[in-house]
């Protein structure tokens, strides 16, 4: 990810109230999860996907397992042949072949990893230059929500400006473990850490980040429809690494705009000059 740099670390949020309307304290992440998954526990597939440009990451993998596939028959195929046709050969000892037979042998490894490799190459450049790198979509895009996350042992903080649009005034809205966005809206992510490296993972968006203490990192999805799935840390951050966990909602636009509505409102009267702690974000920047 591209870092912005320049940006003041967040101080770590240890009181203050939430503005989402729930309880002020974070979810238990022990709790089993709200909304069941679409596939089976023992499926090969991956997650299911939520994402309106994930289908490009998926094709992908379905393509490097078709190769891989086609390169497992392919040798399978020849060690059985051999072990037909030359299971009554004599013991030779081995001198390494022919000139022509080693520049037949590095010709087809060379071939198989131009192929296999190239192609997962330029598919994996194409999706970065056309998606996850391009933030001319979030930034140009007036519906775009910004998201401040804000990554600690061991939950997620997320800061949303309210509806000024203004990061780090009284009508912002913070919520714990709990990401509420839009569907079918460009959702822009900078993420931080306050002590540890976490990794901000959404598993049905195709998303993984890393939150690095003293740098701001970035990156955007869009929700494809309405739903509920889960959010993780996928590095190991500390004894409660496993706790880290929370839930990223896509409601309708409108339900979104009166939550958010609502929650700026409650975050005005419960806003508290002197609570320096609650009060941790930056001013937004792009790239």
């Amino acid at each position: 990810m591209k870092p912005v740099s320049g940006l003041p670390l967040p101080v770590l949020l240890v009181s203050g109230p939430a503005q989402d309307g729930a309880s002020a304290a974070p979810p238990d992440a022990q709790a089993p999860l709200a909304v069941a998954s679409a596939r089976g526990a023992w499926t090969l597939s991956p997650p299911e996907n939520a994402s309106a440009h994930g289908g490009r990451i998926d094709a992908l993998l379905a393509s490097s397992h078709r190769f891989e596939l086609a390169l497992a028959a392919v040798m399978l195929g020849w060690l059985l042949v051999a072990v037909v046709r030359f299971r009554g050969a004599r013991t030779v000892t081995p001198n390494g072949g022919t000139r022509r037979s080693r520049a037949w042998v590095l010709g087809l490894a060379l071939g198989v990893f131009g192929v296999v490799d190239g192609t997962l190459f330029l598919g994996s450049e194409g999706y970065l230059r056309d998606v996850l790198w391009n933030f001319r979509v979030p930034s140009e895009d007036p519906r775009t929500v910004r998201i401040e996350i804000n990554a600690h042992q061991w939950s997620w903080e997320a800061r949303y400006a309210g509806q000024d649009g203004t990061f780090g005034t009284k009508d912002d809205v913070v919520t714990w473990n709990d990401l509420r966005v839009p569907a079918g809206v460009p959702v822009w992510v900078q993420l931080v850490s306050t002590d540890v490296v976490h990794g901000f993972s959404l598993p049905a968006f195709r998303v993984k980040l890393d939150a690095i203490p003293g740098r701001v990192n970035q990156t955007w999805f869009q929700a494809a429809r309405e739903g509920a799935w889960e959010a993780a840390c996928y590095q190991h951050c500390g004894t409660s690494h496993y706790r880290m966990r929370g839930m990223l909602t896509a409601l309708s636009p409108e339900a979104y705009a009166a939550w958010l509505r609502e929650a700026g409102r409650q975050a005005v009267q419960a806003y508290d000059a002197d609570d320096a702690a609650a009060h941790w974000g930056w001013a937004w920047r792009t790239p």
